[in-house]
């Protein structure tokens, strides 16, 4: 590869790392042609990217993010494929295990989501069950409003009987 082609390289892998919110690093290695088929397929219907990358040239782009990507370094040895780019970010783990239904690649290396890195394939039931940002907002507001028309229901209730024991009082002078 020329130094031209490896900087053009660098800088997509740079934009792709600094751009999304997570990162999952991926084996696929071992997949037959007509599996790396299926798994790309169920990737473009997920809206997930994947993309094989060099180990060398993903902890240089790692290096040259914004983001702090140290406790990585040690799993880029190998075959190595990221996911991104899901409006969701536990697609990607839904997808793996998902796939992995019917084998037993791909093999989490990590995953790095909004600053907090997942290292090692047993992570992955946590990140599958893992809620988006605006899922715990939604839970949040549905917890308040529930709240919130619980005091409300409770003060229409109790105002009704003020109304009432204000009314008998009116009536007795």
């Amino acid at each position: 590869m020329k130094k031209e082609d490896k900087k053009i390289l660098l800088d997509e892998l740079t934009e792709i790392i600094n751009k999304n919110d997570f990162l999952y690093i991926v084996d696929i290695s071992g997949l037959d042609s007509v599996d790396t088929f299926k798994l790309r397929s169920l990737c473009f219907r997920e809206n997930i990217k994947l993309k094989v990358v060099k180990n060398t040239l993903l902890r240089i782009a790692m290096q040259n993010s914004d983001k702090d990507f140290s406790e990585f370094y040690h799993i880029l040895n190998g075959p190595t494929a990221i996911m991104y780019g899901a409006i969701v970010n536990n697609a990607p783990a839904k997808l793996i295990k998902k796939f992995r239904q019917n084998s037993d690649k791909p093999i989490l290396k990590g995953a790095f989501i909004e600053g907090v890195a997942f290292i090692g394939d047993h992570q992955l039931n946590t990140l599958a069950t893992l809620k988006s940002r605006e899922e715990l907002i939604g839970d949040v507001a549905l917890a308040l409003n529930s709240s919130f028309n619980k005091l409300l229901s409770t003060l229409q209730g109790q105002g009704q009987k003020i109304a009432g024991v204000l009314k008998t009082l009116a009536e007795k002078e």
